[in-house]
């Protein structure tokens, strides 16, 4: 209950300001200003807590000729896991929209110039003309990629990069501070906020969280079952089904009670060890994994675009709005990065990408908040798993047998 304390308040002050709004109609759009200052407060801090964190993961890694095999085969297993993670809830939410009935009348995101080519398109969203320009939220993508190349960088300057480098890690821990004292407000702002929300556009809204809560968890404990089942099974075949669900359940339950990937680390190490993952790998693979690997995350991002997508009217049913939704669910696993509300900051480059108005995340917070438990559970389960899948790349079909294990 301790780790769910403040996710549990925050609902409880929704709830309080979804009753508020019921009952005051659109008189409550009277707090709307103190809602609008907890969102302006999160659009402020993005940028330079993006740019801290990433940056300083990047420059405070040690070794990386010598991991460069392990880290390689990583982040293929994560980039793939995480695909199809987005296409498994593509496939959901095409076959049972969360927002299927749902009108909110906010001004309707503008489409991309289709004038321009995607050539263009592609320089655009991945880079930007000035200096300037990266210190805006607008330009979340040309950010992320400046933030991973100062990160790398500072750390191939060595000696002489390593005064930079912790200041770059200082100032990612001020940050994270910064984002722990704003969430104190969070109650506040997102309650009066939803007090507002409800009070102009009715009830209905809160009719589509159930909706899409139907939609996540069911496909989140599939997936958990039957795709981690099969990864298990690409990498040991059926001695690595049997030792992957002999170890994960503690694995599983210490991420689902304390609603946290990185406190889940030392029983992945301990379960990964089990399961004869070689420890080089899970050295590497289990704490970055907790950082950077979050298929439950990508599942829910899917969610979360579909969602915006239904309540603004707009059609999700196409290749490019798909290919855009799995990207941007890949680039939200690496941005939240275990920062104590994290998920906000993955929230507004969904926003961000897709030109939904700032009144847009509220809406997103909540649902992130709704299906965080189950989504934890995949992310932390999936860095054992996949743990397994680098030891059969790096190490080849015998890898379990040549693994050491711990005496029985």
């Amino acid at each position: 209950m301790k780790a769910y304390r403040f996710p549990l308040f925050l609902i409880a002050a929704i709830i309080i300001g979804s009753i508020l709004g019921v009952l005051l109609g659109e008189r409550a759009e009277v707090l709307k200003p103190l809602g609008d200052i907890f969102l302006n407060l999160m659009f402020t801090i993005v940028v330079p807590l993006v740019f801290f964190s990433i940056s300083a993961v990047i420059a405070n890694m040690s070794n990386l000729k010598r991991l460069g095999k392990i880290m390689t085969w990583m982040m293929v297993v994560f980039i793939v896991t995480g695909i199809i993670s987005s296409i498994v809830m593509i496939a959901a939410v095409t076959l049972s929209p969360p927002a299927a009935g749902v009108s909110i009348q906010f001004e309707t995101p503008e489409e991309i110039d289709e004038s321009l080519s995607l050539g263009a398109q592609i320089v655009q969203a991945v880079t930007v003309p000035d200096f300037v320009d990266i210190f805006s939220r607008t330009s979340m993508l040309a950010l992320i990629i400046m933030s991973v190349l100062v990160g790398f960088a500072t750390n191939l300057a060595g000696g002489e990069g390593r005064i930079f480098a912790q200041f770059l890690n200082s100032g990612a821990q001020v940050m994270r501070k910064l984002v722990g004292i704003i969430m104190y407000y969070a109650p506040i702002g997102l309650g009066a906020y939803f007090a507002s929300l409800v009070g102009v556009f009715g009830p209905e809204l809160l009719g589509s969280y159930a909706k899409a809560m139907i939609v996540y968890y069911p496909v989140a404990i599939l997936y958990f079952l039957i795709g981690f089942t099969l990864y298990a099974f690409i990498a040991g075949g059926k001695p690595g089904v049997k030792v992957f669900w002999k170890n994960i359940l503690t694995p599983a339950v210490t991420a689902l009670s304390t609603g946290s990937s990185v406190a889940t680390i030392p029983a992945n190490l301990q379960a990964t060890e089990k399961m004869g993952v070689h420890k080089d790998v899970r050295d590497v693979v289990i704490p970055l994994g907790a950082s950077i690997h979050m298929d439950g995350s990508a599942l829910a991002a899917i969610l979360k675009i579909a969602f915006l997508f239904g309540i603004f009217q707009m059609d999700f049913l196409s290749f490019q709005t798909f290919a855009i939704a799995i990207g941007i669910s890949l680039l939200v696993g690496t941005v939240m990065s275990g920062v104590p509300g994290g998920g906000f900051i993955g929230e507004m480059l969904i926003i961000t990408m897709y030109g939904f108005p700032m009144e847009a995340l509220p809406i997103l917070a909540i649902l992130g908040t709704l299906v965080d438990p189950p989504a934890t559970m995949v992310n932390a389960s999936g860095d054992a798993v996949s743990s397994m899948l680098v030891s059969r790349a790096v190490e080849g079909d015998e890898w379990m047998d040549e693994a050491e294990r711990p005496a029985s």
